[in-house]
């Protein structure tokens, strides 16, 4: 995914909102993010819009590795969220299996489904603008 130059960059994300209502947030390469990490990128997300819910698309190529206090936050589950959808972008059909069992382990509160190429992930986050 290239980032754009008026992204907004925090310490493991790049995170802009795109002229299609579809936010995007990059995460760096080798990444290992921590609560943190997600916190801070959430207040990046939530910046966008005040009054209106919005997809996202999520490239987590670069993730090396995420805690669970981590995954927990991003589920959205228990917390308000301006996000109504969750495309994220993986490696590898194995990327994408991994992926969908911690999908059921964490579920999401937000429809949320894996893809191996921007152009899939855009298509079905559409739906949601």
């Amino acid at each position: 995914m290239r980032v754009p130059e008026y992204a907004t960059e925090v310490k493991k994300y790049f995170t802009w909102m795109g002229e299609d209502g579809i936010c995007c947030t990059k995460v760096k390469e080798g990444s290992e993010i921590v609560l943190e990490d997600a916190l801070e990128n959430t207040s990046v997300v939530t910046s966008f819009y005040k009054d209106k819910k919005f997809p996202i698309m999520i490239d987590a190529r670069g993730i090396k590795s995420m805690s669970r206090e981590a995954r927990n936050h991003f589920s959205a589950r228990g917390r308000d969220s301006k996000t109504n959808s969750f495309g994220i972008i993986v490696k590898s059909p194995i990327s994408r299996v991994v992926g969908n069992f911690f999908l059921g382990i964490s579920k999401p509160s937000v429809p949320t489904k894996l893809f191996e190429t921007e152009d899939e992930a855009k298509a079905w986050l559409k739906n949601f603008i």
